[in-house]
């Protein structure tokens, strides 16, 4: 199969309305050809004007590790074309950034999350391209995480750097869709195109999304699997609680919880008597760890590790938002008064708990911390919002 990136370097047709134009390129690590030569070099080689770069949370090279770690501007060393920070002094690019370039070329890999910040760079590109009669152009990547659509919708006055709009969690699309559902939703007028992939098949084993004939190559610096990748739109949520989410070991994001102070043993065994059927898809094993730096740093954690991988793992099964929750509430359960969710500035909302923010807003903290909600009560309110999400895009699908 071929990404987006290699349609363009091989198909010259492809290139040709770049022709006498400036282009800039948005990237990060993962923005490589099937033979692992990064986009900007791909470009430059193919004989395309790239006259500026952009790089977004965690950098061009993806070297800052957490959330609100800023990235400066810089020369690229190479090229000599500025290399602008779309997680620095802005977020959103500024009229000098959008007056470097004509087209602006948007190569990220995504994990499928709304949570996952280069989803809301997207948007915000978008907003100022139509504004500036710019084009953009998504050299489309797949969704590792596949077509399963799952959790609550975003509501209105929610929205942040990790809620673009009103989608859920775990929302099925590549960027490429998501890119034309943001036209639609938000009345965008911009000259807009998708290199779309060619043979991504996000239905069939085993990769179900991710193709097996390429490499990993880490997006952000705790993205480390395609196990993660699966994982996440649960596993983000640990990011507003006071639970390790594994930074700080080589498995983040992999695991349901980790702290000095929980039984994982007896949190397991009271999710399987909550709601067992949200426990499918994937196996869950009791580990240690003791974290590096971060939360719970040089203390001795208990936890579960998730696998949605190999034998274990099952694509239609696999629900990890409700894990998540399901673990949440189990915790609460065992101990009404643990101290669970996190008080901190999460991605610049510093007026917000960061499990609202993360959510889209506090159904979730209200249905873990009321001890007569039960796990029924999440499903209806997700099944929902699930629903609606799968009727609103299903005519922007590129790949059947």
């Amino acid at each position: 199969m071929k990404f987006g990136i290699d349609r363009l370097i091989a198909d010259p047709a492809l290139r040709a309305p770049l022709e006498g134009r400036r282009v800039a390129l948005v990237a990060h690590p993962a923005s490589v050809t099937d033979g692992l030569v990064h986009s900007l070099d791909a470009l430059m080689a193919a004989g395309v004007t790239v006259t500026s770069a952009f790089g977004p949370q965690h950098g061009l090279r993806g070297d800052k590790q957490d959330n609100m770690v800023e990235t400066a501007d810089e020369t690229d060393p190479v090229y000599g074309i500025p290399v602008f920070s779309l997680y620095g002094q802005v977020r959103r690019p500024t009229a000098a950034m959008m007056d470097s370039a004509d087209v602006f070329l948007f190569d990220l890999q995504d994990l499928g999350c709304r949570i996952y910040t280069f989803v809301t760079t997207l948007l915000y590109l978008l907003e100022e391209a139509a504004a500036r009669g710019k084009s953009v152009w998504v050299l489309d990547r797949p969704n590792p995480a596949g077509r399963p659509v799952e959790g609550t919708r975003l509501t209105a006055g929610e929205e942040s750097f990790v809620g673009a709009g009103p989608m859920p969690m775990r929302h099925g699309l590549t960027l490429g869709e998501m890119g034309s559902w943001f036209i639609r939703r938000f009345a965008l007028d911009v000259d807009y195109r998708v290199i779309a992939m060619e043979g991504w098949a996000p239905a069939e084993a085993p990769g179900f999304g991710w193709p097996q004939s390429r490499i990993w190559i880490n997006p952000s610096p705790n993205a480390a699997s395609l196990n993660m990748a699966r994982a996440y739109a649960g596993t983000v949520m640990l990011e507003g609680t006071t639970l390790s989410e594994g930074r700080g070991t080589t498995r983040p994001l992999e695991v349901l919880f980790g702290a000095p102070d929980v039984d994982a043993r007896a949190v397991r065994a009271a999710m399987e008597a909550m709601a067992p059927e949200w426990l499918g898809g994937c196996a869950l094993r009791e580990c240690w760890f003791e974290p590096t730096f971060h939360k719970h740093a040089g203390a001795l954690c208990n936890g579960l590790m998730v696998h949605a991988e190999g034998a274990f793992y099952d694509h239609a099964t696999f629900r990890p938002w409700r894990l998540q929750a399901l673990a949440f509430k189990a915790i609460r359960g065992l101990d009404p008064n643990y101290p669970l969710w996190r008080d901190f500035p999460y991605e610049y909302e510093f007026d917000r708990l960061a499990i609202d923010v993360i959510n889209g807003g506090p159904a979730l903290r209200a249905w873990v911390d009321d001890p007569q909600a039960l796990p029924g009560d999440l499903e209806a309110l997700a099944s929902r919002d699930e629903a609606a999400w799968q009727d609103e895009v299903a005519d922007l699908l590129l790949y059947r």
